[in-house]
């Protein structure tokens, strides 16, 4: 893989100027509707990787539910992650979708030929889980890194 690097982070690390990334790095946004502002602050977004919307939709719609009974933001999100079991969800999308196959693919070769990525959702990792954690496992397992 070179000098290629991967990494991950989040919208409003970059926006805020807090994100710690290699200076070289395209910044890759892995979000299936994004809003026009999170264009503003990648390079690109691929959309094929997003969770898909019926899933976006479930834990959205849990979440609320676990707010309305009293939980924080992130203990709702983290929360509804397990009860729609998000993160199965979105693995099984990432091995049956033959666009989020592709996409992953692409985002592999580049790597391979030693382009440096980073990740980038809305969601800080430090508090809420987050589908592009999944994501970048899987990129590292295809790229050996």
């Amino acid at each position: 893989m070179g000098d290629a690097t991967l990494t991950d982070t989040y919208v409003a690390a970059l926006q805020h100027d807090l994100a710690d990334l290699p200076p070289d790095a395209t910044l890759v946004g892995v979000v299936r509707s994004p809003t026009p502002w999170f264009h503003a602050a990648v390079d690109e977004n691929v959309p094929e990787l997003g969770p898909p919307a019926d899933v976006l939709e479930s834990i959205r719609q849990t979440e609320d539910e676990l707010k309305m009974q009293g939980l924080c933001e992130e203990g709702a999100h983290n929360a509804a992650w397990e009860q729609v079991e998000f993160g199965e969800q979105y693995r099984r999308h990432l091995e049956d979708s033959t666009e989020a196959q592709s996409a992953l693919e692409s985002l592999a070769d580049r790597l391979a030929s030693g382009e440096s990525l980073a990740l980038v959702c809305y969601e800080n990792t430090e508090k809420k889980r987050c589908h592009r954690t999944i994501l970048r496992d899987r990129l590292e397992e295809r790229t050996g890194n």
